[in-house]
C-alpha cells in the first residue's frame, strides 16, 4: 500500500475538528496534537485548502531518511522545498512526528515524539535549508522547537523493531502566531500552535521519510 495513504492510520487525529474549524476553539480548550488528514474543504469563504507539494533533496517520499539526518548523523535538519502554494500566505508552519514511537502507543495515539515544530516561516520563503542554526528564533522570525530543545531532533527508531514513519506536515497560513517559543513545555507549545492555526490553515503538503538505526 503507498505510504501515503497509511497516514490517515498513522497520525493521530484529536485536534482535526480544532485546526480546520471556521474559528478557533475557545480560550482555554484542550486541542491535542495534530492529525495527519491531507487536504480538506473550504473555511470561512476563503476557499478550498490547497494540496501544496513538499519534498526534500534528501531522499524520495516515503524512502529511508540518510543517516546524516538521523540522531546518529549529529541531527542536521534536511534541505525541504515546497510548491503549488496558494495565494495570500502569511507563514508556514512545519510539524515533524513520529507516529509509531513508543509514547504514541502507550497513550493510544494522543500523542507522539514531536521531532520538530517551525512556525512563522515568512510566506515569500519557499524552502528550509539543510542544517538550519539552533535557537528558539531565527533571524528572519521563524521559531523552533523539539521535543529536548530549540532544534531539530532527528529520527532514531530502534534497530530492534520495524522502521518508524517521520511525516513531515507543512502548513500554509494566512496569519502569523503570537506563540512564544520560549516558556512553555514543548507539548504545550504544540498545542498553541496548532490552536492558532484554527481557521487560517489555506493549503498543506505532508512528505514522510523511514528510518531505524542499523544494527
Amino acid at each position: 500500500m503507498p505510504v501515503r495513504r497509511l497516514i490517515p492510520a498513522l497520525v493521530f487525529g484529536l485536534a482535526a475538528a480544532s485546526l480546520f474549524a471556521q474559528t478557533p476553539p475557545p480560550a482555554g480548550q484542550q486541542t491535542g496534537q495534530q492529525t495527519g488528514q491531507r487536504g480538506g474543504g473550504g473555511r470561512g469563504g476563503r476557499g478550498p485548502i490547497v494540496t501544496m507539494t513538499l519534498t526534500s533533496d534528501a531522499w524520495v517520499d516515503g524512502s529511508t531518511i540518510p543517516v546524516k539526518h538521523a540522531q546518529a548523523g549529529h541531527d542536521v535538519s534536511p534541505p525541504l522545498a515546497w510548491t503549488n502554494v496558494p495565494d495570500n500566505v502569511t507563514t508556514f508552519v512545519l510539524i515533524v512526528h513520529d507516529p509509531d514511537s513508543a509514547v504514541a502507543s502507550q497513550t493510544n495515539g494522543a500523542e507522539d515524539i514531536l521531532h520538530w515544530l517551525v512556525w512563522n516561516v515568512p510566506g515569500a520563503s519557499r524552502s528550509l535549508p539543510q542544517g538550519v542554526p539552533q535557537g528558539p528564533q531565527l533571524p528572519d522570525g521563524t521559531r523552533q522547537i523539539s521535543q529536548t530543545g530549540p532544534y531539530y531532533r532527528g529520527p532514531a527508531a530502534p534497530a530492534n523493531g520495524p522502521a518508524h514513519h517521520y511525516v513531515f506536515e507543512l502548513y500554509a497560513l494566512d496569519t502569523t502566531l503570537d506563540i512564544e517559543p520560549v516558556g512553555k513545555s514543548p507539548a504545550d507549545t504544540r498545542a498553541a500552535v496548532v490552536a492558532a492555526m484554527a481557521g487560517h490553515v489555506r493549503g498543506k503538503a505532508v512528505l514522510v521519510g523511514m528510518y531505524k538505526l542499523a544494527h
